[in-house]
């Protein structure tokens, strides 16, 4: 059997297992970060070819329009703001104008004006509908990226966890076995003291390892659509100008803010981009809204919902497009 002196000088293991726990500590950030292969890490959502326009490209606000009094009682506003921003209004008017033409003395001439007139807007409200779907499927794709890649990090935090979790059950039932064999054995030193203090710092390391267990990937986007809508610049490299337009559009005097505005609300009202410290904004903007850095999956699966709620409200353009496609078929009915 071991010496009284020889077991009372265990310390040293105590010494030894604090070092371990801060070596742990020390390299937690480095095994947190997963790399993922060049082609996973980078986006190929974006689409090939962008259409840049400026300011003077984008159009004019409804409701700084002079509507003619026609429009006003054959469409719903909804319908002539979506024909603002695809620029089909003054085709509109002239529709109407041959409408009323042909009612007051029709003729096969006029009958042919006016379907050569609705189909040039049919065509323009179909091009639109394929901008539209274009640009909500990129939106669509970054969205499945990220929750892939979460979905992948999440999987390695809960894996980790349970090494961790099953690595405290051992060492704790390892302690309460020696401790038992020492006092079976008739030792009543302080040895059994020492290794309860000594797996009770393991144990505790690990446990804080498992809480301190957020793996990072380092996550690219230089096409970054969130940073569009949270900066509300005057164009967008990323959002066709009819789409810019209808996230943008605000009737002036109205209670009801722009849909951008109302998807800002509701990131900072759900905690998509949390109240944070004044010091860590920053950081935490330039992560969301730039070009890329380090993700935790839970920064992951929260952009991704972020992308959700922006291709929501740019599918809801393609019923205004479709309203106006029926009221504009509604023409020859009535």
């Amino acid at each position: 059997m071991l010496s009284r002196v020889k077991l009372e000088n265990r310390p040293v293991l105590l010494l030894s297992l604090f070092l371990v726990v801060l070596v742990a500590f020390s390299s937690c950030s480095r095994w947190n970060t997963v790399a993922l292969t060049p082609n996973l890490g980078k986006s190929g959502c974006g689409q090939s070819v962008d259409q840049p326009y400026t300011k003077e490209d984008m159009p004019k606000p409804i409701h700084e329009i002079a509507l003619d009094t026609l429009l006003l009682q054959n469409f719903s506003f909804q319908s002539l703001n979506i024909a603002n921003a695809i620029g089909v209004l003054d085709q509109l008017k002239d529709l109407l104008l041959l409408h009323k033409s042909y009612e007051e003395a029709p003729d096969l001439e006029k009958r042919i004006d006016i379907m050569a007139a609705t189909h040039r807007i049919n065509n323009t409200i179909a091009s639109s509908a394929l901008e539209i779907t274009a640009i909500a499927s990129e939106l669509d794709c970054e969205e499945e990226r990220a929750d892939q890649i979460a979905t992948y990090l999440k999987k390695k935090e809960d894996n980790a966890s349970t090494l961790l979790t099953v690595g405290a059950i051992v060492v704790g039932a390892s302690g309460a076995i020696a401790v038992g064999v020492l006092l079976a054995n008739g030792l009543v030193g302080n040895f059994p003291d020492y290794i309860g203090i000594g797996t009770g710092l393991v144990e505790a390391a690990l446990g804080i390892l498992i809480l301190l267990n957020k793996k990072k990937v380092v996550y690219h986007h230089p096409r970054n659509a969130l940073a569009d809508i949270w900066l509300g610049t005057e164009t967008s490299k990323i959002f066709p100008a009819p789409v810019w337009y209808y996230l943008y559009y605000e009737h002036n005097g109205s209670d009801e803010p722009s849909i951008r505005i109302q998807l800002i609300d509701r990131w900072m009202s759900f905690g998509q981009i949390a109240k944070i410290k004044e010091k860590k904004k920053e950081k935490v903007y330039d992560l969301l809204f730039g070009e890329g850095g380090k993700y935790t999956a839970e920064q992951l699966f929260n952009r991704s919902d972020m992308h959700d709620q922006i291709e929501a409200q740019i599918n809801l353009m393609s019923r205004h497009l479709r309203l106006l496609s029926v009221e504009i078929q509604s023409l020859d009915r009535g």
